[in-house]
């Protein structure tokens, strides 16, 4: 059942709000969404695993309406696209008595022990427990760090053993013989036969030139591409040297660590539809290439399978509650900018089908509505096969007072005079960037609402502007919400403008920015186009070689 706030103004601390609220039990939170007992695994008394098993029971239920929160380009600051997330949902759930799931990224060790801080929300909009969230939740990353660090290892030690080893000895080692003096391949070796074009499955009646082009990869050093990585911000790793050791000191070379949400085996998470698609995946991953320029993929190494048993309790999404009791579902967090920067397709799945017909998803789509909705659009919906009924951009007259020649906003320091005080003079222009992010929405065949995120400096004259201002590019509806300092209530217009946009939604004039036949330039020239307004896109020598 919801809970009632008791908002205090001034509002508090958000480490204050979370740690004095009273939550409902897991259990409870997921007995009431329709989780049943054997398809929930606690972690302690407020958040917990939920089973995949429950997509294949649910299966014949009728998926709810899918709603994506975006935002503008937003100031180093951040415009509050997760607060509004968690504040619409309160607002469905608590307010407007609808069946709602908010589905919302893991947050990074990095950005939270940095200067942007957590990402549970804000205010009297916030997942709770906000430490668990934001700290280690129930291990996925850590699960990612150490797959992504055992593929890494098994990379360096297989050059190490190609260079010290003659062909005969590298195929004892991958196949040896059994007791009896018989050798089997396993599937994945069969797999990567196959890729070399042969046919055969009995390790005895390979020829030796056979045996060589299996066991060897002969992995080009300068050409990995597969970095070790560790989910702080560790500026000193941004470049190492790598053997040092007495016995790998002929085989140094220059590498680096990436934050762990960067790796690929995040975006994968993200994509994946069950464990068996995952392991494929994770298997098809390219680490780097042949001295031939021939790819070389973590099956050629053999890791596949090793790596699906790291992530085995990572695939199941993780259930935990906003302040009002709704409940949140929190699954895999890669970055928009290096991958899709969207939560899991499995998470989505499972909340649309729990809510039901009636019911609502509200999932978070990272980074502005240029990179992380672009790719919800392009890439997670093409994937999952799911289609939006609604689109909401997140805006503040903060951020649209920046992109209309406001003075600089940096993290850290006060605010200059001019986001403070009523100034349409630079809001008036810096509404272009809001409108933009409009067009650009309506463009897969989608209703856009736009979400006014208030600040208790905004001006009723600033907040009508913005207003105005989007519904002339086209937004169904554009709504002040005042979800940080009041929950559920603040944001309940909006949620009810949702309503009517997702009422209003036919579905078919959907459509997707570009076809997947396209090549890899027209698909980035149409993006650079149609997103950012771009004439025509000019390549670096550098990226002309990575293309072809």
């Amino acid at each position: 059942m919801p809970k009632k706030l008791q908002a205090r103004s001034p509002v508090p601390s958000d480490i204050e709000i979370a740690q004095s609220a009273e939550l409902t039990p897991i259990t409870q939170v997921a007995a009431e969404l329709g989780v049943q007992d054997h398809e929930l695994e606690p972690y302690g008394h407020h958040k917990a695993k939920v089973h995949l098993s429950i997509i294949e029971r649910l299966a014949g239920n009728k998926d709810g309406r899918y709603v994506v929160v975006t935002g503008i380009n937003p100031t180093p600051l951040g415009e509050g696209k997760s607060t509004t997330t968690v504040g619409l949902a309160q607002a469905l759930g608590a307010h407007l008595n609808k069946k709602v799931v908010a589905c919302l990224r893991q947050p990074s060790q990095g950005p939270t022990f940095g200067i942007k801080g957590g990402a549970a929300g804000g205010g009297y909009s916030q997942v709770v427990p906000m430490e668990e969230f934001n700290l280690h939740l129930t291990g996925d990353i850590h699960a990612i760090s150490a797959a992504n660090n055992l593929l890494a290892a098994a990379i360096d030690a297989r050059i190490l053993h190609e260079t010290t080893q003659s062909d005969a000895a590298l195929f004892r080692r991958l196949c040896p013989p059994a007791k009896d003096g018989s050798r089997k391949f396993s599937p994945v070796m069969l797999k990567r036969l196959k890729k070399l074009g042969i046919e055969k499955t009995n390790p005895a009646d390979l020829t030796e030139e056979e045996a060589s082009k299996f066991v060897r990869l002969d992995l080009d050093p300068a050409q990995i591409t597969w970095n070790r990585v560790v989910d702080v911000n560790d500026r000193f790793l941004r470049g190492i040297t790598i053997g040092q050791g007495k016995e790998e000191a002929k085989y140094q070379r220059a590498t680096q660590f990436d934050i762990s949400v960067a790796s690929e085996i995040m975006a994968v998470l993200a994509l994946s539809s069950d464990l068996r698609d995952m392991r494929e995946r994770l298997g098809a991953m390219v680490v780097g290439t042949s001295r031939k320029g021939q790819p070389i993929t973590a099956d050629d190494l053999g890791m596949g399978g090793a790596l699906t048993v790291l992530m085995k309790d990572a695939i199941m999404p993780n259930l935990m509650q906003t302040l009002e009791a709704t409940p949140v579902l929190v699954h895999a967090g890669p970055f928009a900018n290096i991958a899709h920067g969207n939560s899991s397709i499995i998470a989505d799945r499972i909340a649309l089908k729990l809510v039901g017909e009636e019911g609502y998803v509200v999932t978070e789509a990272g980074f502005g509505a240029d990179i992380g909705g672009e790719k919800f659009f392009n890439i997670k919906c093409r994937t999952s096969g799911l289609r939006p009924h609604c689109a909401v951009i997140v805006a503040t007259i903060r951020a649209l007072k920046m992109h209309g020649g406001g003075p600089k906003v940096v993290a850290g320091t006060p605010l200059d005079a001019a986001y403070t005080n009523e100034a349409l003079d630079i809001l008036d222009p810096g509404c272009a960037n809001l409108q933009h992010h409009i067009r650009s929405l309506r463009k897969y065949g989608v209703s856009v609402v736009v979400a006014v995120n208030r600040f208790t400096t905004d001006t009723s004259a600033e907040i009508a502007l913005v207003i105005e201002k989007s519904k002339e590019a086209g937004a169904q509806a554009a709504v002040m919400c005042d979800h940080w300092a009041q929950g559920g209530a603040g944001a309940q217009e909006l949620a009810e403008a949702v309503v009517r946009a997702c009422d209003s939604s036919v579905g078919s004039d959907f459509k997707f920015l570009y076809p997947l036949d396209q090549s890899i330039k027209e698909k980035i020239e149409t993006i650079a186009r149609e997103m950012y307004g771009a004439a025509g896109v000019e390549y670096s020598p550098e990226a002309e070689q990575k293309i072809a």
